[in-house]
């Protein structure tokens, strides 16, 4: 994968990573090793992209059966999805009136 992106794109100036062994195993064998920095705030972009990922990974740990975390993951997704509202992509105003919207159709669905 690292090489065909490198091919498209070409080859960064520097590898930002963790101190994760791998990487520098993997650097190492396409002969890049030296372009290699870690640090301890260098790799924060990184590491913030994956916390919906690490949540979610989190949450499923508490579950025992695959099936019982199927059953949640399937309903949680769809009330999710419904009153998950990018704050940041709309106005206060807007933001609430959808809120409420989303509210209003939820309290229909489960009254019904």
């Amino acid at each position: 994968f690292l090489k065909k992106a490198m091919r498209k794109h070409g080859c960064p100036d520097v590898f930002v990573t963790d101190l994760l062994g791998s990487y520098g195993a993997a650097l190492k064998d396409i002969g890049l090793a030296n372009r290699q920095e870690t640090g301890r705030l260098l790799n924060n972009r990184a590491e913030n992209s994956h916390l919906p990922f690490r949540r979610r990974e989190r949450a499923m740990l508490r579950f025992r059966r695959m099936r019982s975390l199927q059953k949640f993951a399937a309903v949680h997704a769809s009330v999710y999805n419904h009153f998950n509202q990018e704050r940041s992509l709309s106005t206060r105003p807007n933001f609430k009136l959808n809120r409420a919207a989303a509210l209003a159709e939820w309290r229909g669905l489960c009254a019904s």
